[in-house]
């Protein structure tokens, strides 16, 4: 008796869609790497805060540049779509905080950065680069 293996056809593995949270994150995350931003650092906050879903931190240089990162956040995130963002901190350009909804970001100097140290708040390690 001969056995004749028929194939099923193979279905295409699903691609994972991307929850609006991580769509603005990615978002998020491209504007500050196209604006020189350094030490990004993701922090899922899902199932530890109801702040928000994710924590995004990032390090400018300077305060021009602080200050220029999050106003190219703020235009980029509403071009895209995203309705309303807050942002806190502009003027002095020390650390601005923008609030995107899902996703909160944080932009600091380097010394600002390392004196306040969020990361360590949600459990997450300061990498050498900034705390020095």
């Amino acid at each position: 008796m001969t056995t004749i293996a028929t194939r099923s056809p193979r279905s295409k593995p699903r691609r994972k869609t991307k929850s609006p949270a991580q769509t603005l994150l990615a978002q998020a995350e491209k504007i500050l790497e196209d604006g020189k931003a350094e030490d990004l650092v993701t922090i899922d906050l899902q199932g530890k805060s109801d702040i928000a879903d994710y924590l995004l931190i990032a390090t400018g240089r300077s305060q021009r540049q602080v200050m220029a990162l999050a106003q190219r956040l703020l235009e980029g995130l509403k071009t895209a779509g995203h309705g309303k963002i807050a942002a806190e901190g502009l003027r002095h350009g020390e650390w601005v905080l923008v609030d995107a909804g899902d996703v909160v970001i944080h932009l600091f100097r380097p010394e600002t950065r390392a004196y306040y140290n969020i990361e360590k708040m949600w459990g997450e390690a300061l990498s050498e680069a900034v705390g020095s």
